[in-house]
């Protein structure tokens, strides 16, 4: 099984998408967006929610790549950049802290 960083590595996008995502990661808020995304008001931690993020950018590629009238390309984009916004935090926790 692929850890979580691996699994966000391996995604493959169209890049007009991709593109899309990065520019909203500037002003990426995790509090407002999983709320959003998940409809929640108790956020998961930072796995958990890329565990749920990653499920539903599953099923909206599957509504994109079948032409389904229920795709939201907006709702994608949103996905796509808390993805890649909870894998920064990701990577953020596990990288080694310099000591001076």
């Amino acid at each position: 099984m692929l850890d979580l960083n691996s699994m966000v590595r391996t995604l493959k996008r169209p890049s007009l998408l991709v593109r899309a995502a990065r520019f909203g990661l500037d002003d990426y808020r995790r509090d407002r967006a999983l709320r959003r995304i998940l409809k929640t008001e108790e956020l998961p931690s930072t796995g958990a929610a890329l565990l749920q993020l990653m499920d539903i950018e599953n099923a909206l590629n599957d509504r994109r790549k079948l032409q389904s009238a229920e795709y939201n390309a907006a709702m994608h984009i949103t996905v796509l950049t808390a993805i890649m916004g909870e894998a920064r935090l990701l990577q953020a926790a596990y990288r080694p802290h310099l000591v001076t």
